[in-house]
């Protein structure tokens, strides 16, 4: 069975990539078409009811909030796609050179790790969009480095131990570069653990960018973001609460989504998860029966 047929048999591995899939069909989609233009202003059609056209009805100044969702998947994916490549490079170089490199290299990278994770990553991107502006950009950045410092902090020691495995040593042996046994070798053995990681750091870029787009310091206004529409829709939270449903609704499926896509990632790729799990059907079913002996 391949990976993406473990991955779709578990409720929760398809759950999360369904959704994950429309949220990226919807960004791009969005790119040509939305049911009404999502910043075009219509004071006739101000606080519709979720009716035909308007199916999720309209905000305070007549825009129509489907069509504002389907922009702002665009942000979304943007932060998050962002947010996620950032960590990976910033995850992989620390920790290859924290685990592969001479002891005070390793000492070094150690020490600089842990000095950057005991800061919050909205927290450095607060203060990095005081100096520079709301940016998108500022929020990539801002949870890709912090979330790239939690994957070295996680797969550095998972690199430690697999380095010293037979397989990694026949590989340096036979003459492959300490570059090409870390692509060949080490990174595909510590994949689950990366994937997880990974995962989370999408999760946290989308909370992340609608958490700062709501105080003001993330996307600018005229940028399409769930979280200026949550910050514009929650003034009127006393006369109109389904409208703040809808954003709100949204930004916790998508990160939820990330998060089971990614541990659904981890079981489909592990193999030792699945040796486990064989292990396990084989002791409910208890020990095989002992062959007859005839004398």
């Amino acid at each position: 069975m391949t990976a993406l047929r473990r991955l779709c048999s578990s409720a929760a591995g398809l759950f999360g990539l369904i959704v994950v899939a429309l949220i990226l069909v919807t960004a791009l989609v969005s790119l040509f078409w939305t049911p009404f233009d999502p910043r075009a202003t219509d004071v006739t059609s101000r606080w519709l009811p979720p009716d035909w056209p308007h199916l999720l009805g309209t905000d305070l100044t007549g825009r129509d909030i489907l069509s504002l969702l389907m922009a702002g998947a665009r942000t979304t994916v943007l932060v998050s796609a962002g947010a996620g490549l950032v960590a990976t490079l910033i995850g992989i170089a620390l920790g290859a050179l924290g685990a592969l490199t001479a002891r005070w290299v390793r000492e070094t990278i150690a020490v600089f790790v842990d000095i950057l994770i005991a800061f919050p990553v909205l927290i450095i991107a607060m203060l990095i969009s005081t100096v520079q502006g709301g940016s998108l950009w500022v929020v990539v950045w801002a949870v890709g480095i912090g979330f790239g410092v939690n994957v070295a902090r996680v797969t550095r020691p998972e690199l430690r131990r697999v380095q010293h495995s037979d397989f990694v040593v026949a590989g340096r042996a036979s003459g492959l570069t300490p570059a090409q046994n870390l692509v060949q070798h080490l990174l595909p053995n510590v994949a689950p653990v990366f994937i997880v990681q990974l995962s989370w750091a999408m999760a946290t870029a989308v909370l992340a960018e609608a958490g700062l787009s709501y105080l003001g310091f993330g996307a600018s206004v005229v940028d399409p973001s769930w979280g200026i529409l949550l910050a514009d829709l929650q003034r009127y939270i006393q006369v109109r609460p389904l409208s703040v449903v809808w954003p709100g609704l949204t930004i916790t499926v998508t990160v939820l989504a990330f998060n089971l896509l990614g541990d659904a990632l981890r079981d489909a790729t592990d193999p030792t998860l699945r040796t486990g799990k064989r292990s396990a059907r084989q002791g409910r079913r208890g020990p095989a029966p002992l062959p007859e002996v005839t004398a």
